[in-house]
């Protein structure tokens, strides 16, 4: 385990409150990170990517960058747009 995985981990340990922040924050990250590896496997830019949305290229850097508060909707038409369809699991 890394440094900063064991830093992490006894961090969460310690810190109720920070365990909830990290874990929400680390969720909202990996929605973002998903969708530009899903951007970038299409090979298209946020650019072309804004084009076939009919939005901007800041808008696709916003949901890239902070995922929060994304819409179910907005996922499936970014899935759409990449040739992908969208699942949902609960886990």
């Amino acid at each position: 385990m890394s440094d900063l995985k064991k830093y992490i981990h006894g961090r969460k340990n310690r810190e109720k409150r920070f365990a909830r922040g990290y874990d929400e924050g680390f969720e909202q990250f990996k929605i973002g990170a998903v969708l530009k590896q899903a951007r970038e496997s299409a090979g298209l830019t946020q650019e072309e990517l804004a084009l076939k949305l009919k939005t901007k290229k800041t808008a696709i850097s916003r949901i890239e960058n902070h995922a929060e508060d994304i819409k179910l909707s907005t996922l499936e038409k970014v899935a759409s747009a990449l040739g992908k369809k969208l699942q949902v699991k609960i886990a």
